[in-house]
């Protein structure tokens, strides 16, 4: 379905049009919403934000305006993550602090050193992933990141599981280039 397409459905049967609208656009809108919010929030914060989103964009958007919808819900999109991830950062700087004698009696078996690296090179990662554009971003998080196979992401991308393969493919190829400038090691 065209954006021309949705917007016409917003306008005849707005019910069906926003359920069109969040079947096209949720991959785009999640990855845009993980990308900001990786290191600072959990999988529901990001799912809020995500409906959060849509919500916005179901209250605000004029189906008569006539640029991008993509761009329109990329930009509301990217400004819930940003202030969302200023919300939890808050947050968690507002949690209790621990006196600083009840610290020494704290101990882990947890390198925070091996887990900051760690933090760091999934940043990385996910930034060079993001560089890759749509729908390649969403092809290599959906099979690396949450097992899915070419089928399952093919109706996800809206391609044939052929196209998702080879696009997996090539998509890979351009990550290691752009690791590889990074001189990302593992």
């Amino acid at each position: 379905m065209t954006e021309q397409e949705v917007r016409c459905l917003l306008k005849e049967q707005p019910e069906k049009g926003e359920r069109e609208l969040f079947d096209m656009y949720y991959n785009y809108v999640y990855a845009i919403v993980c990308h900001r919010l990786y290191n600072v929030g959990s999988r529901e914060d990001m799912e809020e934000c995500v409906i959060d989103c849509f919500v916005e964009v179901f209250t605000h958007y004029n189906p008569d305006y006539d640029g991008s919808l993509k761009a329109y819900i990329g930009t509301i999109a990217k400004h819930k993550a940003i202030n969302a991830g200023k919300q939890l950062q808050a947050r968690a700087k507002n949690q209790i602090f621990l006196e600083e004698e009840n610290l020494n009696q704290i101990s882990s078996d947890e390198n925070i050193e091996d887990l900051t690296e760690q933090s760091e090179q999934t940043r990385i990662l996910l930034d060079c992933i993001a560089e890759l554009g749509e729908p390649d971003a969403t092809i290599l998080i959906q099979k690396f990141f949450y097992n899915h196979n070419a089928t399952e992401i093919a109706q996800t991308v809206k391609l044939n599981p052929v196209a998702v393969r080879v696009r997996c493919a090539r998509a890979l190829k351009r990550l290691k280039s752009k690791l590889l400038e990074r001189k990302f090691t593992v």
